[in-house]
């Protein structure tokens, strides 16, 4: 259990209108967990749950049933968030301040000493490419640059848990890769990553495991490779041979005759992109459908719900 970061048991959230009327389910017993140094990926449709489900793990929205824990905490022990790094898909940054006093903002919330908080504002606006725009207020800045002088805020206070809402909005094809590439560093130095994101290739490329939500219910959970793999069809790779009838007869042989290696034999994947879209037109059609949990002998889900 030390290394679980996020758990949710049941967690459920429900906005109701003045007279106290069930206006909509926002979250519907939400059962998750992320582990730690892992990099999870959060995807839905808007008003699938995906913000609702980031505001309870911060504490900023409280829960109708249902338990949600960080760090072993309860969600709504603030004092947790210490610990958290956030970037909304909006960042709400001072437009008049520059990005060396944007950090220096963040760092004095985190109640960081002077030196450390000017080391770290250093480290990280080179880190996010800002070096020759430090001096220039963010009014002046572009939406990407407005991205990445929000990320070195989320990082300000060398969090354990990144919480990251549409990381690659606003940047362009250069700018996402390296969002990706430094997604996979934090990842490399122990960090654990939650991520929300519409761009499913960008999810693909760096997230371990994925959960799918709809309309607030969750819909799959699992580790990318696995839910993308077709098992229906089965791949077969090889080095240094031509494809010939007698190939197909028998692999092996035919390898060695040809003097080819066999690299691998594996079922093919599907994209990140076809899997989203499928379970939502699943989700549509069967409004009860639910993702099964593993029971307790240790055999998956089927994600067929109900």
């Amino acid at each position: 259990m030390a290394d679980v970061v996020v758990e949710t048991r049941s967690l459920t959230k429900v906005y109701r209108d003045f007279w106290g009327r069930k206006k909509k389910t926002a979250l519907n017993a939400l059962d998750l967990k992320i582990y730690r140094g892992e990099i999870f990926g959060l995807l839905g449709p808007n008003g699938s749950g995906k913000t609702t489900t980031i505001k309870l793990l911060l504490g900023l929205l409280f829960p109708t049933s249902g338990d949600a824990f960080v760090f072993g905490e309860p969600a709504a022990k603030v004092e947790k968030n210490e610990r958290i790094g956030y970037l909304p898909e909006e960042s709400y940054l001072y437009r008049f301040l520059n990005a060396e006093e944007t950090l220096d903002f963040y760092g004095r919330l985190f109640h960081l000493d002077p030196e450390v908080r000017r080391k770290r504002a250093a480290e990280l606006i080179e880190i996010v490419g800002l070096s020759a725009d430090k001096k220039r207020i963010l009014k002046e800045y572009s939406k990407g640059m407005r991205q990445r002088i929000g990320l070195a805020q989320a990082l300000i206070n060398d969090p354990e848990l990144i919480i990251l809402d549409e990381p690659t909005s606003g940047l362009d094809p250069i700018g996402t890769r390296w969002m990706k590439d430094l997604i996979l560093d934090l990842k490399k130095k122990g960090k654990t990553v939650l991520m929300c994101s519409h761009r499913l290739d960008d999810v693909q490329d760096v997230c371990d495991r994925i959960a799918i939500l709809y309309n607030g219910d969750l819909q799959e959970v699992g580790e990318v490779s696995r839910l993308l793999a077709d098992a229906a069809r089965l791949e077969v790779r090889a080095r240094n041979v031509k494809e010939t009838p007698q190939l197909k007869a028998d692999l092996e042989e035919v390898f060695r005759k040809h003097g080819g290696t066999l690299e691998s034999v594996g079922h093919p994947t599907t994209t990140l992109e076809d899997l989203f879209l499928r379970i939502v037109e699943e989700s549509k059609a069967r409004p009860g459908r639910r993702y099964l949990p593993p029971v307790e002998n240790g055999t998956s889900g089927n994600g067929s719900g109900n």
